[in-house]
């Protein structure tokens, strides 16, 4: 292209070609963010499940005492919370439990912090796990 003057323009293509590089490194560290740090939030969620079952099964072992001595076979609600609640703490994500009748539920909700993703704005990744345990006692069948 002759331009007034006559010099001339010539139009290469190294800018376009810079855009795509740093288009294509961005995609290759996101990638990468969700490889590692989608990782560690598929460990953290196995921890917080095995956390909720032993969490529940400790609290499904809490028997009431005065209803043993009764005859029946009960969990005791408020030393199953409280057992429940000191088993999440102990391992570092404190839970909420709940009893309905000699079942107990245990519910582990924390976040992790991202190693990659922050850099594009993801500081922590959400990691929550709900498990029950009933208390099942007596023989059901005999022989």
């Amino acid at each position: 292209m002759n331009v007034p003057g006559g010099t001339r323009r010539v139009r290469d293509g190294s800018g376009g070609i810079s855009a795509f590089v740093a288009l294509l490194a961005v995609a290759l560290l996101a990638l990468l963010g969700l490889v590692v740090d989608g990782g560690a939030q598929v460990s953290a969620q196995q921890a917080a499940s095995v956390e909720a079952e032993q969490a529940a099964r400790a609290g499904a072992g809490a028997i009431s005492v005065d209803a043993l001595r009764a005859g029946s076979v009960t969990v005791d609600v408020q030393q199953a919370v409280a057992t429940a609640d000191a088993f999440t703490v102990e391992a570092g994500h404190p839970g909420s439990t709940s009893v309905d009748g000699n079942s107990v539920t245990v519910l582990v909700q924390y976040r992790i912090p991202t190693e990659i993703l922050g850099i594009v704005g993801i500081s922590s990744l959400p990691v929550s796990a709900s498990a029950t345990a009933v208390n099942v006692n007596g023989v059901t069948e005999g022989g």
